[in-house]
């Protein structure tokens, strides 16, 4: 049985041709940490202990085949809690994290909450922890992220409505002034972007979730003008934008007829954050 130290450097080493050294490194060390249930400190105290994982050869071949660490473990981590992620469903960034936040914030208690796109329900999910007797739905198109949000929903104690619904198509299943905020994550890379991204993203993650195929702020129109209906007066729009098209993004809002728009940088330092508020 190998120790600790020898699945990092196996990991390591077949993961080598797709990452820079420092996130190979990082993908080999949070497998086996997963796996074995240690921790950094339980490693450095103990490197050479057995690391007994069943799963460990198909798990390695397909790690270097370019497969998410996140689908490899079945989950991720987002906002303090554990979701459960798979193919179909795109794993959650840290600057959506952001975005989550910072809506969570300016949210009062009991707020109703829509989550338009919701993927793994984590957006969903965690405004329902984050907003004192909020009420939250969540809508998606796929029936697979569906079913995946709502095991998430269950398993961390969240009450989330879930909708399948087009967000393309208006959003027409959802009641006129429902709500007093709506939080999105929508598609937005161009599709032109695709072969410059890694293999990892490009060739596991749900296209639909990441790429438009013909214009990028399609679904910030649509969801837009569907929210100048669902959102009550001075209920506000949150966004997470592509940053090369921030600037295009706040006018295409201004158009539609919201005010108060703010674009806030991510950890990033990129403009990754968009509020917008309900002129009624």
């Amino acid at each position: 049985m190998p120790t600790r130290r020898e699945v990092i450097d196996r990991i390591r080493r077949a993961i080598a041709p797709l990452y820079e050294p420092r996130e190979a490194e990082q993908i080999a060390r949070r497998f086996t940490f997963e796996r074995c249930g240690i921790t950094l400190t339980q490693y450095v105290v103990a490197p050479e202990a057995q690391a007994d994982i069943p799963d460990l050869e198909e798990s390695v071949r397909q790690l270097a085949a370019g497969r998410p660490v996140q689908y490899v473990l079945a989950h991720t981590e987002f906002c303090g809690m554990t979701f459960e992620v798979g193919e179909g469903v795109l794993i959650p960034r840290p600057e959506t994290e952001e975005l989550v936040a910072a809506a969570a914030a300016r949210a009062v208690a009991g707020a109703a909450a829509l989550d338009v796109g919701t993927g793994s329900g984590c957006i969903a999910v965690s405004l329902a922890r984050l907003i004192p007797d909020a009420r939250v739905t969540a809508v998606d198109l796929s029936p697979q992220a569906l079913a995946v949000a709502r095991r998430n929903a269950v398993r961390l104690g969240a009450e989330v409505r879930f909708v399948q619904a087009d967000a393309l198509a208006g959003l027409h299943e959802l009641p006129d002034a429902a709500f007093d905020l709506i939080v999105s994550n929508p598609p937005y890379v161009p599709q032109s972007d695709r072969a410059a991204m890694h293999v990892n993203v490009r060739d596991y993650e749900p296209p639909e979730a990441l790429f438009v195929p013909d214009d990028p702020l399609r679904f910030y129109r649509a969801i837009g003008r569907a929210a100048r209906r669902l959102l009550r007066p001075d209920g506000r729009l949150w966004f997470e934008i592509y940053e090369q098209l921030a600037d295009e993004t706040a006018r295409l809002l201004a158009n539609e007829g919201f005010g108060d728009i703010a674009v806030r940088r991510d950890i990033n330092d990129k403009p990754r954050i968009l509020c917008c508020t309900a002129r009624k």
